[in-house]
């Protein structure tokens, strides 16, 4: 429901997968996972490499760059999204891992080259992730994550979700507990998995609200501001200006506003200033 209307590309273009015939996965989590989300990442990633499926993600650091090397390292397909422009590295450490996927797999981005990291770009960017894909696996995240806005955004979108389980104990396993306990699909392991996925509809085929997931988030207590700015955006895209008519506030506090909006995944910001509110 809210395409990009470009999308700017750095590397390998398989026409199999702009048809829709090649599967597309997409791996998210955590920046600071821990041992066992890396562990699970790079088995997670690997075995889907192997079996043919091309691995989407961010390229931001922790389970993203994860998923990317241990794709490329099993000898596939991957392709990261961009938050910034196609030549603009981030974050910058990343650079080696850069130039590998340049070689074998493809980066995007719906900015122009030149295009420098931004926070409000990286919600925005997170809807390309589930959209390419088949569906989204979260490894590692806690409650307050971008790789759960990705989940929610998949799930909106009609794509399946999957939750690697982890410890009440581990902060970082909470969130993929929450999407558990929400209807996401528990991995319990790679032959799961995998027989799993292979029971999924092909792309043009929709879910019947049968299968549809409950994964409502869990309502967020907004503070009154951020409420009223909320209720201000509708589900199409909308003008800032119309927003701000609408809300009848100072046109930089509902600047910020929007901004925390998109980070707690209500909102999506869509290019030429305008805005979505997503659920």
């Amino acid at each position: 429901p809210s395409p990009p209307p470009v999308l700017y590309y750095q590397g390998q273009v398989k026409p199999e997968e702009n048809a829709g015939e090649t599967p597309m996965v997409a791996i998210v989590g955590t920046r600071y996972p821990t041992e066992y989300g890396r562990r699970w990442t790079r088995r997670l990633s690997a075995v889907l490499a192997k079996r043919g499926f091309t691995i989407v993600s961010g390229m931001a650091a922790g389970i993203d760059s994860v998923a990317h090397h241990a794709c490329i390292e099993s000898g596939g397909r991957t392709v990261a999204v961009f938050g910034t422009g196609v030549d603009v590295i981030y974050p910058p450490k990343n650079r080696s891992l850069y130039e590998q996927i340049l070689e074998s797999g493809l980066v995007l981005s719906e900015y122009p080259a030149g295009t420098k990291p931004d926070r409000a770009h990286f919600p925005q960017r997170n809807r390309i992730v589930a959209g390419l894909s088949r569906a989204t696996i979260v490894t590692e995240a806690p409650t307050k994550s971008g790789a759960l806005i990705t989940a929610y955004i998949a799930n909106d979108f009609n794509r399946d979700v999957y939750a690697l389980p982890g410890s009440l104990d581990n902060e970082n396993a909470l969130g993929c507990l929450g999407l558990l306990s929400r209807g996401a699909n528990v991995i319990l392991g790679e032959g799961h998995l995998l027989e799993m996925l292979g029971d999924l509809p092909s792309l043009d085929v929709e879910k019947s609200p049968s299968t549809q997931l409950e994964m409502t988030p869990p309502p967020i207590d907004l503070e009154p501001e951020l409420d009223r700015v909320l209720q201000a955006v509708p589900r199409e895209s909308t003008a800032f200006d119309a927003i701000v008519q609408a809300a009848q506030m100072e046109a930089g506090t509902i600047s910020g506003a929007l901004v925390q909006l998109e980070l707690l995944g209500l909102v999506t910001q869509l290019p030429g200033m305008r805005y979505q509110r997503i659920r």
